[in-house]
């Protein structure tokens, strides 16, 4: 094994990671792969903002690389090919280059565009106002509209800042904001199930199932720091409430 054959290794973990993997399959997944290139002993240590793997290979040559992550998220999609290129490789032992092309055209995948993510923002909070009771029309309309805007005020955070609690926050506030303003202004009755309705495309759901699949595979540190950021999201989003309320003085 050679260090530009770890460094793309390290590249298939890091993407694995920041695409929303929990760390038992980084981990296994570096394992095998070093293990498939002749690897006698490989020591993996990963948490979502850091991986280090040592490896050692048969002439006793010890090679060792870290990697740094500062932002992490969800993309089955690319998770799933990753994860597909982890097991290809274990399986046929590719070349360095192989590694390399495939590993760029995964990595090359294009997310959805802006303006799709902003409009799936509208279309969950629209069923989801109906779920939590808001059978009124206006009610529905107007959760719609909210959800665009936070949506749109989501991507335009992302391009300034990786820092998820203010993103949280600020949608929180701005669709909590509006919903409040809305009832004030007579559109419609009640916020509740208008708030209700955003709030829960901003909750970390993913996040903190992430965290207790970790706890229960044994990655203590990892599932720990997930189910902190899960809490600080969540804390983030009622915040944001809290402090609408106490502009629109109290509850409508």
């Amino acid at each position: 094994m050679t260090k530009q054959l770890l460094g793309a290794i390290m590249e298939i973990s890091q993407q694995m990671t920041m695409a929303g993997a929990e760390i038992h399959r980084v981990e296994e997944s570096v394992t095998r792969i070093c293990t498939a290139y002749g690897a006698v002993r490989t020591d993996v240590f990963a948490t979502t903002s850091h991986i280090i793997v040592s490896v050692e290979m048969p002439n006793d040559n010890i090679l060792t690389q870290s990697r740094r992550m500062r932002n992490s998220g969800t993309d089955l999609e690319k998770l799933d090919k990753l994860n597909a290129l982890a097991r290809d490789i274990t399986a046929t032992t590719p070349s360095y280059e192989e590694i390399r092309e495939r590993l760029a055209a995964i990595t090359a995948m294009q997310s959805y565009p802006a303006w799709a993510q902003i409009l799936f923002f509208g279309v969950i909070v629209g069923p989801f106002c109906l779920f939590f009771g808001g059978w009124n029309a206006a009610e529905c309309v107007t959760a719609i509209v909210i959800a665009l805007l936070s949506g749109a005020l989501a991507q335009l955070v992302s391009h300034f800042t990786v820092n998820k609690v203010l993103g949280r926050f600020l949608c929180s506030l701005l669709a909590c904001s509006l919903a409040f303003a809305a009832t004030k202004w007579g559109l419609i009755a009640t916020p509740d199930n208008v708030i209700i309705g955003n709030i829960m495309t901003l909750i970390p759901g993913v996040g903190l199932t992430n965290s207790l699949r970790d706890l229960f595979t044994g990655d203590t540190i990892t599932g720990i720091l997930r189910s902190i950021e899960a809490v600080l999201l969540a804390a983030a989003i009622a915040c944001g409430y809290v402090l609408t309320v106490f502009l629109f003085g109290g509850v409508v």
